[in-house]
């Protein structure tokens, strides 16, 4: 068995979790990348359209961003592309990664290998919870719908609770290790069909975390 299939052991709650978990609390969705104005905005823009009405949050943050920076253009284009509001995705800006973000969130979707192992270096107790975008769209395409309700039914009445042990029951499948196929490539500062490379890796992902979020809540 791999290091990435072996069982984690149980983290304890830390006593803001636990009082976020007290109050039903709003579950939090973060997605990272390395100067957050290509890749993590995307995907915090779709996701934020995509679970309109729905009680998620989604944020975005950068390994090393470019702070205060908005959307490149041509990310603005594949937002609007993919149906995102315009208010949405232009008002962006960049922010760098920090541990309360993480220790806040509920779902870590990095854009690669490179970010979860940041991240994780950050938040070590959160293995569960932070995964590549593509790795995490991989493994919950293979479990059925009734499981991932099952999951969900454990975190009772909770939404955050609800989210946090769907998503366990999803990264708990993990027989192996995430590879370069589970990277969004990165489009900064190159051509336009680099960028809609990279959105055409990270579309799919994101319509399957939407399946699992709309489950967990449901």
């Amino acid at each position: 068995m791999s290091a990435a299939s072996s069982p984690a052991p149980r983290r304890a709650q830390t006593r803001r979790e636990r009082r976020r978990m007290a109050a039903g609390a709003v579950p939090r969705i973060l997605t990272v990348c390395t100067g957050n104005i290509c890749r993590s905005p995307l995907a915090e823009a779709l996701l934020r359209e995509r679970l309109r009405g729905l009680p998620v949050e989604v944020h975005s943050a950068g390994t090393h961003a470019l702070v205060g920076h908005g959307m490149t253009t041509q990310t603005l284009e594949l937002a609007a592309h993919a149906g995102v509001d315009a208010s949405i995705a232009q008002a962006h800006r960049a922010r760098y990664l920090v541990e309360p973000m993480l220790m806040e969130a509920d779902l870590v979707l990095t854009m690669t290998r490179e970010h979860r192992d940041v991240a994780l270096q950050m938040t070590p107790g959160k293995l569960r919870h932070v995964v590549p975008v593509r790795e995490f769209a991989r493994l919950a395409e293979a479990v059925p719908d009734e499981r991932i309700l099952a999951a969900a039914a454990e975190g009772g009445d909770v939404p955050a609770e609800r989210v946090r042990q769907a998503v366990a029951a999803i990264t708990r499948t993990r027989t192996a290790a995430a590879t370069s196929d589970d990277d969004v490539i990165d489009p900064f500062r190159q051509s336009s069909k680099v960028y809609e490379q990279a959105a055409a890796e990270l579309l799919p992902a994101v319509t399957q975390v939407e399946r699992v979020i709309r489950l967990a809540l449901g």
